[in-house]
């Protein structure tokens, strides 16, 4: 136990030796400094905090964590350093755009594996580096993690709330602006396991059931960066993003399946990436067929104004007012355009009323007092470009 203990330890310290962690977080600051430029650019203020796109996986990230530790230091399962640097180096390569749309397990693991899979060529016909680098590689535990890694993506996704996608405005093809959302999540899953050298001997005749050479083993703390990107306009976010959701947990369940059929058969591993691979790019291919296809969700029609977001913290916020939902009267004052909006908003006091139709297009009634501080348009965002900016407070602009 003091031995698991010490290496614990280390492996804890040797997390702060993966560029991978620093570049995380370099990453998380860059890509919320560039949807706030956005923000201010198409609406005039910031909608959601520089760490948004964070906000609310920590729980999944830890819990994941914890869970895959404890299988593959439960089986032993061993990966060598040269496979976690190469595999931190793909994932920084692949973000290097400041997007998340290549950060699927299929795309960064998917690659590590062939890349492991052909360097041995490589190296042996060059005389820079050890031709024995790459030479012993666990590629089932890598399946076996991507696997995983998809399931985990596919309960992020689906666990992405109503009001925390990300809007955006774009030119429709009828020269009108029309509304859409970035159904987009990132985060940092650590996880333990075991490399070779160390001072962990075997407990069990079976253990460690992964091994690729040695005796001795010790522990490594691994951060791993997940995301996704999806752009939705033909409906609401949130549905989008379970129907997609489904289809990469099937896929992660696909994948699953053929790595542990590859502890048999190794080369069924290679299918498995390849599947893992095609079937994210496919799954992603039909989803902006699909919504291609719709006609979009958030534009302007003569029912309302339809709510394109909610900025956080404000009264609408409070109110529990929705994405997606259509503001038809304020006051009892029939709008059909964002200045009406503002003008009865403004003239109503120090307390208005609304009425929304919902998904179903019921009518359902919102009363309240406008109090100090809060936000005085509501914080509701609309999918249409002429924003009033004189209407914008200086302390609004944050």
């Amino acid at each position: 136990m003091e031995t698991w203990l010490i290496e614990l330890a280390k492996g804890i310290g040797r997390l702060f030796l993966n560029p991978l962690l620093y570049w995380s977080i370099i990453l998380a600051v860059l890509v919320g400094v560039k949807r706030i430029n956005s923000e201010r650019k198409i609406f005039g203020l910031k909608v959601f905090d520089i760490f948004s796109e964070w906000k609310g996986t920590w729980t999944i990230s830890l819990v994941s964590g914890v869970l895959i530790s404890v299988l593959l230091l439960g089986v032993g399962m061993v990966f060598s350093y040269e496979t976690i640097l190469l595999l931190s180096v793909v994932v920084v390569s692949f973000s290097l755009t400041i997007r998340f749309t290549m950060l699927s397990a299929s795309y960064t693991i998917g690659t590590t594996y062939l890349i492991l899979l052909f360097i041995p060529f490589f190296l042996d016909n060059q005389s820079f580096a050890n031709a024995s680098l790459f030479s012993t590689t666990n590629f089932t535990g890598l399946t076996i993690l991507l696997g995983l890694f998809l399931l985990i993506e596919a309960i992020l996704m689906v666990r992405t709330k109503r009001n925390e996608t990300f809007p955006h405005l774009k030119i429709g093809q009828r020269g009108k602006w029309i509304g859409q959302h970035h159904l987009k999540r990132a985060s940092i899953i650590p996880f333990f396991v075991l490399i070779p050298s160390g001072m962990i001997t075997s407990f069990a005749p079976f253990w460690p059931y992964f091994s690729i050479g040695g005796e001795t083993y010790s522990i490594l703390l691994v951060p791993f960066l997940l995301g996704f990107d999806h752009v939705v306009k033909g409906s609401l976010p949130q549905p989008a993003g379970k129907r997609i959701a489904r289809s990469i947990a099937t896929l992660g369940v696909i994948v699953l399946l053929l790595s542990i059929g590859s502890i048999f058969v190794t080369w069924i591993s290679l299918i498995a990436v390849i599947i893992a691979i095609l079937g994210r790019e496919y799954i992603s291919y039909r989803h902006r067929v699909s919504d291609k296809e719709k006609s979009p969700y958030f534009h302007m029609n003569n029912k309302g104004l339809k709510v394109l977001s909610i900025i956080p913290g404000t009264p609408a916020d409070r109110l529990d007012i929705l994405v997606g939902e259509t503001i038809i009267k304020v006051n009892g004052k029939k709008i059909n355009d964002v200045n009406a909006f503002y003008q009865a908003l403004q003239a109503s006091g120090a307390s208005f009323k609304l009425e929304l139709l919902d998904d179903s297009d019921e009518v359902r009634l919102l009363q309240s007092a406008l109090y100090q501080g809060e936000h005085h348009e509501l914080g509701i965002i609309f999918s249409n470009s002429q924003y009033p900016k004189e209407l914008f407070h200086a302390d609004s602009l944050n």
